[in-house]
């Protein structure tokens, strides 16, 4: 069938061609009709259906994920960024780092706090890693300059630490909210979106043939053109899968249409899949989480349906 790409992603061209980039069109979480970004947000972030009222909703899936996975560790899940994540969020202990807050220490400084730190585990173990990550970051942030900086710093961040011990890195990118102008706004979120995933595959080198990124979204945009050059909040979005570890060069699932008779609420795309189940099966199919476990406690209430197969 016909596919286009927007001409912000061509960079991710070759990608496709890959089989290292594909896309799961009309997709959604459970969440209707109030579009909220922040209510939006949660629910993506906290991967529960509507039976549970978002303010008691206080942990994530990933922090769930963690708690099912033999051997996991602090270090096996960072939170990347200056946002308070709540998909990160729960008992399961958890990095986090902000790229763009550069430590500087001389050298003295640094054999003080070790001096200080020495005899507690907890402040010294952190402390070395803090001032290794430091080290490395040193200078970059001076040389990183343009637009699509800080999304590059985020997946640069996260992609170091990748290459070691970690096993999941969860970052965002913000500026989708297209009310006005949106060739513009959009143009510009796109190119961030690029510059992030063409970091990631450079900074991961070798273990970019067994990393899977899924880049998801709280809900879509409405299906016409609102009076200033944008769209609105919607339902049914998209998400984009990339990574060395997947079966790329396809649209994933189905496409419900945009006639008048098939959108959701005379306004927006009908969602046609639970989005949490592409993010069940790649978690599956990555980590061997099973199945009762992830339509129980990491996606409470999920039926996840048949494997959409993501992984090659």
């Amino acid at each position: 069938g016909f596919f286009a790409l927007h001409p912000a992603l061509a960079p991710l061209l070759p990608l496709w061609r890959a089989g290292e980039m594909g896309f799961a069109p009309a997709v959604s979480t459970p969440y209707r009709d109030k579009r909220s970004h922040f209510d939006g947000q949660d629910m993506l972030e906290a991967g529960t259906g509507t039976d549970l009222d978002l303010v008691r909703q206080r942990d994530g899936w990933l922090n769930r994920l963690l708690q099912h996975m033999p051997g996991a560790r602090s270090e096996t899940a960072y939170a990347v960024g200056t946002e308070n994540m709540r998909i990160v969020s729960g008992p399961a202990e958890v990095r986090s780092w902000a790229p763009e807050i550069d430590i500087r220490l001389s050298p003295q400084a640094q054999m003080l706090l070790q001096h200080v730190y020495h005899d507690d585990p907890l402040f010294r173990d952190a402390g070395d890693e803090a001032m290794v990550i430091a080290g490395e970051r040193i200078g970059r942030v001076q040389e990183d300059r343009g637009p699509t900086r800080g999304a590059r710093e985020l997946a640069q961040f996260a992609a170091g630490r990748l290459n070691g011990a970690t096993r999941i890195a969860t970052f965002s990118l913000a500026g989708w909210d297209s009310h006005a102008r949106q060739p513009m706004v959009l143009g510009k979120a796109l190119d961030r979106l690029a510059a992030a995933i063409l970091t990631l595959r450079e900074g991961l080198g070798r273990n970019w043939s067994r990393t899977t990124v899924l880049a998801m979204t709280e809900f879509g945009r409405t299906a016409r053109e609102n009076g200033s050059g944008g769209t609105d909040h919607g339902t049914g979005g998209a998400m984009l899968v990339a990574g060395g570890a997947i079966r790329g060069g396809q649209v994933l699932g189905g496409w419900p249409g945009l006639a008048e008779a098939d959108l959701y609420a005379g306004r927006d795309l009908t969602p046609l899949a639970d989005i949490r189940a592409y993010a069940a099966w790649a978690l599956h199919d990555l980590f061997g989480t099973g199945r009762d476990v992830l339509e129980t406690a990491v996606f409470p209430g999920l039926s996840m349906g048949d494997n959409p197969r993501i992984l090659g």
